[in-house]
């Protein structure tokens, strides 16, 4: 059984559901810190999902050689059981895998927040090898990213801003944990995903202090989608964690409200 964290419940005002999916190294505690109760008491039934391997939920073969396609079976399974199909909500890897699970399934909307862009993420791990050479052999010689993240220097760069309290980035840095190394290959390598076989409306939203991926990244997300990216500023990476992540919950509530969901 996957570990969900589901809170709140459908009202009139928000019939559908919506369903987070966490990144690399991260688990549904990410969306459970802020955004479920914001989206509960906004009138949403709000779940989280920890994918396979992460957090509680168990895997039934090693972390290190889960692939993206068992994440997006991972996501299936708990939007199959909901009986409306949810919002879809994906943060880096996991809007990787958001995007792969909208290619073959139909949902109302998707909403895309510091995600992974459809050419992958080369270029995001090209810059990290040039900033950690040793780190990044390292990691390529383990299978094990952990090291390179879990200090609170190496977290910030990372996930955060420069400004975020430093008691903020320690407490996070001490929840993250290992990420399938055969995930992240795949999100690396390019023509994974198949834009083109999206039908859902898309929210694609970035942090302008995005230490993994660019603004020029995230508007190449929008415009495969034919949208137009949004920014927050003074935020990193992890904009559900961010001190300012009151703002990006309430412009996916107006965006989602403005389409009836």
């Amino acid at each position: 059984m996957l570990e969900v964290i589901d809170k709140g419940s459908c009202s009139e005002s928000h019939p559908v559901p919506v369903l987070f999916v966490h990144g690399a190294n991260h688990a549904a505690w990410c969306w459970d810190e802020n955004f479920l109760d914001f989206f509960a008491h906004k009138g949403y039934r709000a779940l989280a999902v920890s994918l396979r391997g992460h957090g509680r939920s168990p895997t039934s073969k090693p972390l290190r050689k889960c692939s993206v396609a068992d994440y997006v079976d991972d996501v299936v399974a708990v939007a199959d059981t909901l009986g409306t199909r949810p919002v879809i909500v994906g943060h880096s890897m996991g809007g990787f895998v958001v995007q792969k699970y909208l290619e073959s399934h139909d949902a109302p909307a998707g909403v895309l927040v510091a995600s992974f862009p459809p050419s992958g993420a080369g270029r995001a791990s090209l810059r990290r090898m040039k900033r950690h050479p040793w780190l990044s052999v390292r990691a390529a010689v383990t299978g094990k990213q952990l090291p390179g993240l879990n200090t609170p220097t190496l977290a910030r760069e990372a996930f955060f801003c420069a400004h975020t309290p430093e008691p903020e980035v320690i407490r996070v840095a001490a929840r993250l944990q290992e990420e399938s190394s055969t995930a992240l290959l795949e999100t690396v390598s390019p023509n994974r995903l198949k834009p083109e076989r999206v039908t859902a409306p898309l929210l694609v939203l970035g942090a302008e202090c995005d230490g993994g991926v660019t603004p020029d990244e995230v508007r190449a997300t929008a415009h495969a989608y034919g949208t137009e990216a949004e920014f927050f500023p003074d935020m990193g990476h992890d904009m559900m964690l961010e001190p300012g992540w009151a703002d990006v919950a309430e412009r996916i509530h107006i965006w989602l409200g403005a389409r009836g969901l």
